[in-house]
């Protein structure tokens, strides 16, 4: 379904996929390196290194989670 068919004949979509490609070639790989970075950092000092052991321990449970089902799937098609 088009988000915007108006005027321009080109939809909200359409508008950022272009806008992204223009600022790609524009700026090029660095640029996103460089704004990771600086977004790394911030969440950094916003929450500091317990946030990072927080959401470090869900991924592993959550791993743990998927290997364990993973396991009991083969075990029943045995």
């Amino acid at each position: 379904m088009p988000e915007n068919k108006g005027k321009g004949g080109m939809t909200v979509r359409e508008a950022g996929r272009k806008g992204g490609e223009k600022v790609r070639d524009q700026r090029g790989h660095g640029f996103y390196e460089e704004i990771g970075r600086k977004g790394g950092e911030a969440v950094r000092d916003a929450r500091g290194h317990g946030f990072y052991e927080e959401i470090g321990h869900k991924g592993g449970q959550r791993v743990r989670e998927l290997i364990e089902a993973g396991k009991k799937k083969l075990q029943a098609s045995d």
